[in-house]
């Protein structure tokens, strides 16, 4: 028997998608933020001359890779409410499935920004630091104001690359009972009878973002590349 779609449904159901890609969006824009100046802060403390503050960005870096996001999600969401409602009296009303999402992606991409800028940091001459301690700056003015945008230019498309597994994982928060993007697809799916038809549409919309972003990776990897040529002749 051939299956017969029906995608005449989708239209009526975008309100409904759109809050799930109100959340998906949410959630992908706060672990981004918070993240990447979370992965600036533990690159300078593991960079740092303080041992407790080294061994401390690695100790945190090392654990969150180690360990699937699935699990992070599971268990900020059984841990965090317990907290929240302890030390900060957070009313009944709060969606704590929201602000575990928030915290537990924004902690784990930390540790992968971290990684990354690392990297770039490293990747960057050492006269640049000596240079600027010629001039008279800190060591840590010649961090943040000569070596750190230097490396961060040189890791634009990782960090972006990063952006787009950020993008394709929140949908691990229907473990958590969150309605994102592509579970509010699946959810509305199976109640109207068009479960087949929401997924390919929530995967197709996946796909759209995820090669909008990777053309635009590419684009900048090629832009940067020539610049640097062009620096080094």
């Amino acid at each position: 028997m051939q299956y017969r779609f029906d995608w005449s449904a989708i239209p009526k159901d975008l309100p409904e998608l759109s809050q799930g890609l109100h959340i998906t969006l949410e959630v992908t824009a706060v672990a981004l933020v918070a993240g990447f100046g979370l992965g600036v802060l533990l690159t300078l403390c593991r960079l740092s001359h303080s041992r407790p503050l080294a061994t401390l960005a690695r100790g945190y870096v090392t654990a969150f890779r180690a360990v699937p996001l699935l699990v992070v999600l599971l268990g900020f969401f059984l841990v965090v409410p317990q907290l929240l409602t302890a030390w900060l009296h957070i009313p009944a009303s709060t969606d704590i499935r929201r602000i575990s999402a928030l915290i537990a992606f924004s902690l784990f991409e930390a540790a992968y920004y971290a990684e990354i800028i690392r990297a770039g940091i490293n990747s960057v001459p050492g006269g640049q630091t000596q240079a600027a301690l010629a001039l008279g700056m800190t060591p840590l003015q010649g961090m943040l104001l000569v070596v750190l945008p230097q490396a961060l230019r040189a890791v634009v498309p990782l960090l972006l690359t990063q952006a787009i597994i950020l993008f394709q994982d929140t949908s691990l928060v229907y473990v958590i009972g969150l309605g994102d993007f592509f579970t509010i697809a699946s959810n509305v799916g199976a109640r109207d009878g068009t479960t087949v038809e929401l997924i390919l549409f929530a995967g197709a919309c996946y796909f759209c973002v995820g090669t909008a972003m990777s053309a635009v990776v590419r684009r900048l990897h090629r832009r940067l590349g020539v610049a640097a040529d062009g620096m080094a002749l």
